[in-house]
């Protein structure tokens, strides 16, 4: 039977539309021209590579300031974000998943809610609300509206895990004389943490790349990475160090990725030998 060629097309296809303008900002951070962002000339000739826009970025020049504060802030936040995020999400995941009454349909629709609405209606609204309240934006007010979205996804993807959470374990630590708050963190908290890494990365990568939300609600001088960018990404001559600081940050968080993978692997057959 012949095999069709239709499936691999596709595949390769859809990798090539996924992948290509990641290729291009990795490429494009190496552009000897920060005006035209060209390798060739009007004649033809190859310009080549250089790596000053990496040397500038590490060495943290004068002109890079702005920028390197600008992602420097958008970590803080992100960190901070996630952290926060992960605490209120688990808890309002267990508290979902364990009760069962008219207020918790109510809970559950005002965690869902976020995740359907549009960003800039979220913007608008949080900067209605700090205005109402005469809260002068700035680096807390854009904390809080990362937390504010980025608790819905971790909600979401702890529910998930507790789906398959066998009760069972929790008793019988309680018939073990184990207390709630050592069944917690000893028995619960452990099998839980796969979803909690999962939401969190999933809450970090949201908050940092945030640029509708964090519009909004931003101050002056505190410009996350994002609106930095989306504002110097017209008329900038040093447009190249943003791709070269995006490549550095995609490396970073292949490197968590991996390093996460490898956490989990090694923590599994642990578990499965205290099971046995």
């Amino acid at each position: 039977m012949k095999k069709s060629l239709f499936a691999p097309l596709v595949l390769a296809l859809v990798l090539l539309f996924l992948y290509i303008p990641i290729i291009l900002v990795i490429a494009y951070g190496f552009s000897p021209d920060g005006l035209s962002m060209r390798f060739f000339d009007t004649d033809g000739r190859f310009l080549g590579f250089t790596c000053k826009w990496y040397k500038q970025i590490f060495t943290g020049a004068h002109s890079m300031r702005s920028l390197l504060d600008s992602f420097w802030l958008s970590l803080e936040i992100a960190g901070l974000a996630t952290l926060t995020s992960c605490i209120l999400g688990t808890t309002a995941a267990l508290a979902l998943h364990r009760w069962k009454s008219r207020l918790q349909t109510v809970h559950y629709a005002l965690v869902y809610t976020p995740l359907v609405m549009p960003d800039i209606l979220i913007g608008i609204s949080l900067l209605m609300l700090f205005v109402a309240c005469s809260v002068e934006c700035g680096f807390w007010t854009i904390l809080i509206a990362h937390i504010t979205f980025c608790v819905s996804y971790v909600v979401m993807t702890v529910l998930a895990r507790l789906q398959d959470f066998d009760r069972a374990i929790v008793e019988a630590a309680y018939d073990l004389g184990a207390g709630p708050v050592y069944t917690f963190f000893k028995v619960e908290l452990p099998i839980l943490m796969p979803g909690i890494i999962a939401g969190g990365l999933l809450a970090f990568t949201l908050s940092i790349d945030d640029v509708v939300i964090t519009a909004f609600v931003n101050g002056a001088g505190t410009n996350t990475f994002p609106t930095y960018v989306s504002s110097m990404i017209k008329h900038s001559k040093h447009l190249p160090a943003v791709f070269a600081l995006s490549t550095v940050m995609l490396i970073a968080t292949c490197l968590l990725v991996g390093l996460t993978r490898i956490i989990s692997r090694s923590q599994t057959p642990n578990r499965m030998g205290r099971t046995a």
